[in-house]
């Protein structure tokens, strides 16, 4: 019997590649979005209202939940506090109840801004305290304990933390990797450019088609142990290891395009910034590891010289 997973956010940079992992696994899958949903291909599903979520679940009868949804770009976060808070906290109690009272084993995906970042810290275990630098970690780290509460001694629920993504994208602004893209086009382009750019945080770029294909790993892993699944651990992280600054990944777009970056200025930390960002927040894949679960993931810039003939203009 085909087994089903139940995607939010299914319309979004990660959630697309989750659909097609689960699909290629030969699973069923039932994607549901909001504002991009099309159904009825994508389900329409307001994660804000409870009746909604039970009668999808009833409904599709799913195996795994993968909760994708999530107000994800920190300077966002900051303009609709109370918007954040609804998605990224109460949306996601409300569906691990959901989960739990029917058994469906949920994954939450999370995030490494969790940590604080703060030089000398990383890199940071699954079991590492969170201390959040902004807005966005909060509400994340707050979703965190949601779901874990709610499904605690169940085996019902587990998080999956994740670095900063790329890949596919419906266009550069999904990703604040692939938006980068944009910025070395601009340096280049527009006389007399001075294009700011962050050379002071580091980051682990990882790619969606990577962390879907883990994604299915760890459903797969979780609902084969049945009941075992009580004592696996609750807490799981994946990250590539490369790492770049925002101004390293741009000089690399730039020698795969063939373009100067003379009109780009790197710069050091901002402590005038407006959202808060850390140094580093590098994420161990140690659990992830112990479980069996493969953690390699692509080449970052092989993957982009693959992309890039598109862009080439």
């Amino acid at each position: 019997m085909a087994k089903t997973a139940f995607v939010t956010g299914a319309t979004g940079l990660l959630g697309r590649q989750v659909i097609r992992a689960f699909d290629k696994a030969a699973w069923t899958v039932v994607g549901t979005g909001f504002s991009r949903a099309k159904p009825p291909s994508i389900l329409k599903l307001d994660l804000e209202d409870q009746d909604a979520i039970d009668a999808a679940l009833d409904q599709t009868k799913p195996q795994v939940i993968i909760h994708c949804a999530a107000n994800r770009f920190p300077d966002r976060c900051d303009l609709d506090p109370d918007g954040t808070r609804a998605l990224n906290i109460a949306a996601s109690r409300r569906l691990a109840l959901a989960a739990c009272s029917r058994s469906i084993f949920l994954i939450y995906l999370s995030t490494d801004y969790v940590f604080s970042g703060r030089p000398g810290e990383a890199p940071y275990e699954a079991s590492s305290h969170p201390n959040p630098a902004n807005l966005y970690g909060q509400t994340k780290h707050a979703g965190e304990k949601a779901v874990l509460e709610v499904c605690e001694n169940t085996g019902s629920a587990v998080v999956l933390r994740v670095p900063v993504l790329y890949g596919h994208a419906e266009k550069n602004a999904e990703s604040a990797v692939n938006v980068l893209v944009d910025a070395v086009w601009k340096a280049a382009q527009e006389k007399d450019a001075q294009v700011p750019m962050d050379d002071w945080s580091v980051r682990y770029p990882t790619n969606t088609e990577d962390v879907a294909r883990v994604i299915v790993d760890i459903a797969s892993r979780y609902l084969d142990a049945d009941e075992a699944r009580v004592a696996m651990p609750k807490v799981l992280q994946f990250s590539a290891e490369q790492r770049f600054t925002k101004y390293q990944m741009c000089q690399i777009f730039a020698e795969i395009l063939g373009l100067p970056l003379s009109g780009m200025i790197g710069k050091g930390e901002d402590k005038d910034a407006k959202v808060a960002r850390p140094y580093d927040t590098h994420l161990s894949t140690k659990v992830l590891k112990d479980l069996g679960v493969d953690v390699r993931t692509m080449d970052f810039t092989d993957w982009w010289k693959r992309e890039m003939k598109a862009y080439r203009r």
